[in-house]
């Protein structure tokens, strides 16, 4: 995907429903913490990730707390999407969650209904299991390459090359 949003963009799919697909660039940072975009959020070292651009406007969280965060959707593999958020910063004040338990994000990533079927079927994407470790321990300059590697193949020959051709 050459569109700089998506170029090496890896992203977690978090909902599929009839009216389209909802997801999550994971390795896009923002040169900015949490506590920059959310006045009253309490003191806590978290990047804010680019999720998409899709509403802009919103912050969305990714995190492995499960049944500790009430109404939060579990995705795959112990990672949830959402929930309480005025929960998430009673148990962060509590210093019950480490930044490495949740990630931000400002905005989204999302498909019409059909709409990223038919970009798969174009070769747009590269489909591959969810691994938690993408989320919360591969640093965002290797997300990319690491799950190309991971994917094998001609992928994996992919995921070495330089992201300027030139440099090859």
């Amino acid at each position: 995907m050459m569109d700089a949003y998506f170029r090496r963009g890896v992203i977690l799919i978090c909902d599929v429903h009839s009216e389209g697909t909802l997801g999550f660039i994971l390795n896009k940072p923002l040169d900015v913490n949490i506590n920059d975009i959310v006045s009253d959020f309490p003191s806590f070292e978290s990047t804010v990730y680019y999720g998409g651009p899709v509403q802009t406007d919103t912050v969305h969280f990714l995190h492995t707390l499960g049944d500790f965060i009430d109404d939060s959707v579990y995705v795959s593999n112990g990672v949830y999407w959402g929930g309480d958020f005025e929960k998430l910063k009673v148990l962060i004040n509590k210093e019950m969650v480490l930044p490495d338990q949740v990630k931000f994000f400002v905005g989204y990533t999302g498909w019409s209904a059909g709409q990223l079927e038919d970009e798969l079927d174009t070769g747009s994407w590269v489909l591959y299991e969810m691994d938690p470790n993408y989320l919360f321990l591969i640093k965002h300059d290797k997300l990319w390459q690491t799950a190309m590697l991971h994917k094998g193949n001609n992928h994996a020959v992919i995921g070495q090359m330089p992201d300027i051709l030139n440099l090859n």
